[in-house]
Order: structure tokens, then sequence, then C-alpha cells
């Protein structure tokens, strides 16, 4: 009884709490026209070096003599303020770091063309540039297209490090052998110099249960293999044709950016984890993103450079009902599991 009765006032809660997010979410959509629109798409440029600095003060403020941390607070309050007259020394070099974090589609690519963009329009000759990337690959023209606006950061003369710390496969690997240098930790995944292709067929299913599929080409290959159609051998070996030269493609892209690799070892689709990789020529220092950022910071202004797109109305209200929910059913949650602490009464 005692856990019905508690079930209950979590129930009532929840769907009190739910009625409320509703009628917010509501009113919120009925003045949506009126509102005002959110900031337009732009360009986000943060200081990661004075980060790297800040979290170190945090600890030397604890563990210094207070004497020492306040000279160490002066010096670093003197050299913010010469840089803000631009009097700071010439000699820093600067790194600019992007991130991207890749899907099927290689969605990102469009935030990337603009950073690509802001980042080869304001560079000066001795730049660099750090990405931060994640990818497991996906699909040709997109992963093509992200791996060619590096190309661009390359016909600019700015060096360009890759920093892999979990995975970059396939189209993943294709845009990190674009740079100069590959840095990835030691159980990164690298590689899958490879192409895929698959998809069902329910043909079988649809003359079971006596269904007719038309397929109407123009064109003997206009679609070589179809999910509902029943597929031919010479389909098949057309869909083939197409992936190995894919496949040539690809590893004619690796060549050109990465001549010492051996393809007939590595362009055979397997993975390698980071220090393995480095064995086979893929990367060319095992190393987390985190250390290597923090070693150049102690010589080089570190900008990371984000494009922020706009969100639209309903991207921005599902996200503020998501979180609200979430937040509603963990407050309910952790009521009924302080009732369940307290002694009877």
């Amino acid at each position: 009884m005692n856990f019905l009765s508690q079930y209950g006032l979590f129930l009532a809660e929840a769907v009190t709490i739910a009625a409320v997010v509703l009628l917010v979410v509501a009113r919120m959509m009925a003045s949506g026209g009126r509102q005002r629109r959110g900031e337009p798409d732009h360009l986000e440029v943060r200081r990661l070096d004075k980060r790297f600095r800040h979290l170190a003060r945090s600890i030397q403020q604890r563990t210094m003599p207070a004497k020492q941390f306040k000279a160490l607070d002066k010096a670093d309050e003197a050299a913010d303020k010469a840089q803000r007259k631009g009097q700071a020394p010439e000699s820093k070099r600067r790194i600019y770091v992007l991130d991207f974090i890749g899907d099927l589609r290689a969605s990102q690519v469009t935030q990337l063309r603009e950073e690509v963009t802001a980042v080869v329009a304001a560079a000066q000759d001795g730049d660099e540039v750090l990405l931060r990337l994640e990818s497991p690959g996906g699909a040709v023209h997109g992963y093509g297209l992200a791996a060619a606006q590096l190309q661009r950061l390359r016909n600019r003369g700015l060096k360009l490090t890759v920093a892999v710390d979990k995975v970059a496969a396939s189209g993943g690997y294709m845009m990190a052998a674009v740079a100069e240098k590959i840095v990835a930790a030691p159980f990164a995944v690298v590689g899958s110099i490879g192409v895929v292709m698959q998809l069902p067929n329910f043909s079988r299913l649809l003359k079971k249960h006596e269904v007719d599929f038309e397929l109407l080409t123009a064109g003997k290959h206009k679609r070589s293999l179809t999910m509902f159609g029943e597929n031919t051998d010479d389909g098949r070996q057309h869909v083939r044709a197409e992936l190995d030269d894919i496949h040539s493609l690809f590893k004619d892209w690796i060549a050109e950016f990465r001549p010492q690799l051996n393809l007939d070892e590595v362009a055979d689709g397997r993975t390698w984890y980071g220090k393995r990789a480095l064995a086979m020529g893929l990367i060319d220092s095992v190393q987390t993103s985190d250390d290597w950022l923090l070693q150049a910071s102690r010589d080089a202004e570190l900008l990371l450079v984000r494009w922020k797109p706009q969100a639209a109305f309903g991207d921005r209200l599902s996200r503020w009902v998501a979180a609200t929910f979430e937040r509603a059913a963990l407050h309910a949650l952790d009521r009924v599991a302080e009732r369940d602490q307290l002694p009877p009464g």
C-alpha cells in the first residue's frame, strides 16, 4: 500500500507538471509568430589558450603562496592589457581550432565550409589549423565535399593538423588524410579505406502477398538495384563496378596526400587502433587532442572558430520541451526517492 500511495503521488506530480508544460508550450506556439527571431547565423571565436591558463590558475591559486600567485595574476593582467591595446609581442603563432563531428550525411559540412572560408579570409602567413575530427564515415559526396573544404586550407598555405580522439574511418579518414599531420589517441579507430553499399529487398515478400511492383526507367542503369523489384545479376555487376570505381578514386585521394602508405596493405576496408595505425603509417603520432592543444598553448594563440547557424523556432521549442520534461521527470523521481528514505510516521 505504501508503494501504491507513493506511485500515485508520483503520477499526480508528473501529470501536473506535464499539464503546466503543455500550457506553456501552447502559449509559446500561439505567440511564436510575434516573437523576435533568434540570433542570426554568426561566427563564434573564443580563446582556448586563455581557458587553459584559467584552469591552471584555479589550481595554482590553491597551491601557491599568496604573494607568488598575486605576482602571476598581475603578469596575466598586464599581458591581456597589452594585447587589447595592440602592444603585445607578435612572436606568438596563431592556431585556428575547428571541430567536425560527422554523421552518415556529413551534414556538418555546411558549418565547416563557413568556418574554413572565415579562416582562409583572415589567416596570415605562418598560421596553423587544428581540426578535431570524429566520424565513422558515410555518404561519398558529403565527405568528398568536407575533404575538399580542408584542401582549401592546404591550398592557402596553412599547416593543417587533424586530431582523432575516437574515430576517423572511411569518409572520416578521407578528411584526415588531407592533413600534413594526423595525431590519434591510443585507442582511436582509424582507416576503413573501402566502400560499402547495402539495401534490403522485399520482392519475395511482395510476391508472397500477391503485390505487384512496377519500376519504369529511361536508361539501362538508371536504377540497377531496387528495394522492391527483383534484382538481376547484370544490375549487381553494374553496382559492383561503380563501387570499385569509387574505391579507386578513394585510394587515389589517399595516395595524393599520404604517398608513403602501402595502399595494397591498408586499403582493404580494415580499421586499426591508434598504436597499430601508427605502425601502418595511417597516422603520424599517438596523442590526444587535449595534449596537443595544451602543448601548443604555451607558445601559440589558440582560437576556437565555430559557425553558429540560426536555430528555427520549432527546433528551439522542441529542445526546450525535451529539457523541461527531463528536468520534471528527474525532480519527480527525486521526490519519490526522498519519501523512501523518510522513517514511517
